[in-house]
């Protein structure tokens, strides 16, 4: 599991340096432990919104196996899906979601609509938090950061 959220954390790394919000998602085979998919934001590179890494990695997982459902996958993901990516996570009947860093403001499992939770939503995958919470946060933290430095230079 460490392993897998170490290359979520390096996909994030890559979105901070192309100026991302440095989110990084990879998207796991749980039966074989085969990487499908790994990625960063790409909202500002792509000019979409819905770019997020989570988006990306479920895309390219359906893509690669001809499939609409990813029922034996695994999500692994630095921040806790927003309730766009949370909606898709369950569309996609994703088994396990794995998150960093928890989302207070924007998140859509723990947090916010808490997506899984509403009886109208059609799978619920077993979700776990937390997972190297304090490095993933660091990573928000500091590209937040120097995004306010900046726009205070520009003042």
């Amino acid at each position: 599991m460490k392993h897998f959220m170490q290359q979520a954390i390096t996909a994030a790394k890559a979105a901070a340096k192309r100026g991302e919000v440095p989110v990084g998602a990879v998207l796991v085979d749980a039966l074989t432990g085969t990487v499908l998919a790994a990625e960063g934001n790409r909202v500002e590179e792509l000019r979409d919104p819905l770019a997020h890494a989570e988006m990306l990695v479920i895309q390219a997982a359906l893509k690669q196996r001809g499939d609409k459902y990813l029922e034996d996958c695994d999500l692994y993901v630095t921040l806790e899906p927003c309730p766009l990516c949370a909606s898709a996570i369950s569309l996609a009947r994703l088994r396990r979601v794995y998150f960093g860093a928890y989302d207070p403001k924007s998140g859509g499992t723990e947090h916010g609509p808490r997506i899984f939770e509403h009886d109208s939503c059609h799978h619920k995958p077993e979700v776990y938090g937390g997972i190297d919470e304090s490095h993933c946060g660091a990573l928000l933290t500091k590209f937040f950061s120097k995004k306010r430095h900046a726009t205070e230079k520009d003042k």
